[in-house]
């Protein structure tokens, strides 16, 4: 009440959006492995996911494995709530937030968007912010240096980590 106003141009200047602002959400087709996790933690049912098992051969020696893959991926905006329940079920991070909010239609029936419109939303993602100084390293870099430990020549000594006195 005590602060001016400010009117936004919206349509010929862009807002500004905070960081990792929700707007659509966006799929990385090559993370994902058709697992149906998203689909099924859905409370909307508004995920469409249709896929197929394809042989891969077998190196010399071995047998033949099966792996899924995607024929369509398709996400219904009219249903969804955009709770963000499916990004956090996918173990595979095919899913993410992206920006954009942008996407109405004149016919309902038009916020059906396949696999090929989500892809173009992925490029628009913005970077994981930076850890906190002091936090636990990501899981990917303890388990990396997990199994760098387990090949280390024999008679090496670990690095030792950093007491409070060193900076």
């Amino acid at each position: 009440m005590l602060r001016r106003s400010v009117t936004q141009q919206y349509p010929e200047v862009q807002p500004e959006l905070p960081p990792r602002s929700r707007g659509v959400i966006a799929l990385v087709e090559e993370n994902c492995t058709s697992c149906m996790l998203c689909a099924r933690e859905c409370p909307d049912w508004c995920i469409y996911i249709d896929s197929h098992k394809e042989t891969i051969p077998a190196p010399e020696g071995g047998r033949a494995r099966q792996r899924n893959v995607l024929d369509r991926f398709a996400i219904d905006f009219s249903l969804c709530m955009y709770c963000g329940i499916c990004i956090e079920a996918c173990p595979f991070d095919a899913l993410f937030w992206a920006p954009d909010f942008e996407y109405a239609e004149h016919d309902i029936r038009d916020l059906l968007h396949e696999k090929d419109r989500l892809a173009t939303w992925a490029t628009r993602v913005p970077p994981p912010p930076a850890h906190e100084i002091g936090a636990e390293p990501p899981k990917e870099l303890a388990a990396e240096s997990a199994s760098a430990r387990s090949i280390r020549p024999p008679g090496a000594l670990p690095k030792r980590p950093p007491s409070k006195g060193d900076a």
